[in-house]
Order: structure tokens, then C-alpha cells, then sequence
């Protein structure tokens, strides 16, 4: 999943990329609100978090501009502002949830990670397919009740796909979901890693991850 910091704290803007991309999140930043919209308006972000006290344009600005944009990102407000009024303001001008600083990382991650079953309407924390068990809050794939062993990038591919089960995902979506603006993907990237996760998936891995020729892949409960 693909997430946007908008932050004017340098030190933490990088200390949450870090930490998210441990996680397996793609990560992109910005350290004002002018670049922040520029690039949550051209890429498709999963989430987004916004700081509201930021340069160049306040973060109820960036809000505001948003709004009406039908693919926008979720967006969880991160702000030191921590009255009642401000939340209310920050909840009416767009945002979907909202955290005051200082706060836990484990709690910023659930929360993004809640977003992220809200973007694809999913409810349950984990996405069954089969006998495979995405685990969206523990961050891990289970196969008849075995953990599987995945690289950050393979998980998030495969939880990608879960979240969109049973629809054709093109490799171009999947690229801008798991990969940040500045790390592109080689051209066999997505492909490769699908190799992987089939082989990880054991005999029935293909069944599970189909291609669709000329379309992309679909992760779908396998043939009886």
C-alpha cells in the first residue's frame, strides 16, 4: 500500500517514512503543503498523512482542494492541535481520521491500516482466500495455518491483490501501489515477484494468482 506524508518536521517526517517502509508501506514525502497536494493529486495514494501547521499551504487548504476529487487518498490528520474545535474542523473540512501529536507509532499504523480497509471496503482484518489468510493488521500471509516466509514487497503485492480480490489488477496498478516516486520498478519487477509468491503459495499458487492475458492478475478462490 502506498502512503504520502505531508510533514514540515524533517526529523519526523523521516523517522514515520522509516518506519513505514519497515512495515512494507511505499512511501513518498513532502515537507510543505504545495508539494504535498501536487503529488497526492498525481499519484494514486492509499493514505495520506497531514500535518495542518505547514508552509507554503496549510494542511485545511490541502483538505479543501481535495474534497471534491472523487480518487483522493484517505486522509488522516497528525497535528499538535489538539482541541475539540480543531478536531471537529479538521473531520468537517474532509479528513477520515485524526491524531494529535505526540503520539504512538503503533497507534498511527493501526490507523492507517483501518484507512486502508475502509479505501477497499474491507471489514475484517484479515482477507480469506481459500486456504490462504491475508492478515492486513498483523501484516502476514497464512497458508493452512502456516505463516508464509515474504519479503516486505511480496507481501504487499499479495496484500494488494487481496484487498482487490476477485478483480483483474493491472501491473500498472500494482507498480503505483507498492512502489514510492523516486523507486521505480525494473520492467520484469511485478512479474518476478508474482513468480515468487506463486512458488511460495506451493501447487496451487497458480490457481490462486491467475493471469489474465493482456490484463493483469486476479487473486481468486481456486478452481474445486
Amino acid at each position: 500500500m502506498r502512503v504520502l506524508i505531508v510533514e514540515d518536521s524533517e526529523h519526523l517526517r523521516e523517522s514515520l517514512r522509516s518506519g513505514l517502509a519497515r512495515e512494507g508501506y511505499a512511501v513518498d514525502v513532502a515537507g510543505d503543503g504545495r508539494l504535498g497536494l501536487s503529488l497526492a493529486r498525481n499519484n494514486p495514494y492509499d493514505v495520506l498523512v497531514l500535518d495542518l501547521l505547514l508552509p507554503e499551504l496549510d494542511g485545511l487548504s490541502v483538505l479543501a482542494q481535495l474534497r471534491d476529487d472523487k480518487s483522493r487518498p484517505h486522509v488522516l490528520v497528525l497535528t499538535a492541535r489538539d482541541r475539540v474545535e480543531d478536531r471537529v474542523q479538521g473531520l468537517h473540512a474532509g479528513a477520515d481520521d485524526y491524531l494529535v501529536k505526540p503520539f504512538a507509532f503503533d497507534e498511527l499504523l493501526a490507523r492507517i491500516q483501518n484507512l486502508v480497509r475502509r479505501r477497499y471496503e474491507e471489514r475484517s482484518p484479515g482477507v480469506r482466500v481459500g486456504d490462504l489468510l491475508v492478515d492486513v493488521v498483523a501484516r502476514q500471509a497464512v497458508l493452512h495455518g502456516v505463516a508464509l516466509d515474504l519479503t516486505a514487497r511480496e507481501y504487499a503485492l499479495l496484500e494488494y491483490l487481496a484487498l482487490r480480490k476477485g478483480h483483474t489488477v493491472s501491473r500498472e496498478e500494482i507498480e503505483d501501489h507498492i512502489y514510492g516516486v523516486n523507486k521505480l520498478p525494473s520492467s520484469n519487477a511485478v512479474d518476478s515477484t508474482i513468480c515468487i509468491l506463486r512458488t511460495k503459495l506451493g501447487p496451487h499458487g497458480k490457481d490462486l494468482i491467475r493471469t489474465r492475458r493482456g490484463q493483469g492478475y486476479v487473486l481468486q478462490e481456486p478452481r474445486p
